[in-house]
């Protein structure tokens, strides 16, 4: 049986995404794929939390999706978790809701990623930046996945990255789905899409 996988894609300034908009279309493509734009639906920030929590409920991988600001995620999604994600459903006494289900990043960075190394300008790799989110899925029982991450997304169109990466997500939402991705080679890189190949099983 088929992975189902919601994405939940956060961008407050769509009107300026040159990568994620073409990402969540190449995702709506995908069969088996569910998208919710957060902003869209909650303009005033008032999360639907049974709604949500339903959705958590009827998939299997869940997907973040968003430009990363401040080291973090753009605040709708940081107020979905705080709300959505409560005590005695996704974690704590009877809150084994979540156990088992997959969680993974799919996000843009502005700079390089040789900013993202101790001897970079940010001091950290984005995994360790990423370590809160690592974390909620700990507590949560949920498998945690690296992220998959484009840097330097400010100059990515016009340097000709889009459109492989865009690619490169299909086929991981594809594999993800079909349960084609080595889960325990995959939970100690660095990031997806730095070792795609060894992670797909050709086998099945």
């Amino acid at each position: 049986m088929s992975a189902r996988i919601l994405i939940l894609f956060a961008h407050p300034s769509q009107h300026r995404s040159e990568v994620n908009l073409p990402l969540v279309e190449a995702s709506n493509a995908v069969e088996g794929v569910s998208v919710v734009d957060l902003y869209a639906e909650y303009p005033d920030y008032c999360i639907d939390i049974e709604r949500e929590q339903q959705r958590l409920r009827a998939h299997d991988i869940v997907v973040f999706m968003f430009p990363l600001y401040w080291y973090s995620t753009p605040s709708i999604l940081k107020e979905w978790q705080d709300l959505v994600l409560e005590y005695g459903f996704a974690y704590g006494q009877d809150g084994r809701e979540l156990q088992g289900k997959r969680l993974l990043c799919a996000l843009t960075a502005g700079g390089s990623e040789h900013a993202y190394r101790a001897s970079g300008y940010n001091h950290y790799s984005i995994r360790e930046l990423l370590r809160p989110i690592e974390q909620t899925a700990t507590l949560c029982g949920m498998v945690y996945l690296p992220p998959y991450a484009l840097f330097g997304s400010r100059t990515a169109l016009e340097d000709g990255k889009v459109v492989e990466h865009v690619e490169r997500w299909r086929q991981i939402l594809d594999c993800l789905r079909d349960d084609r991705i080595d889960i325990d080679l995959a939970a100690r890189a660095g990031k997806l899409n730095e070792c795609l190949a060894p992670l797909v099983d050709t086998a099945q």
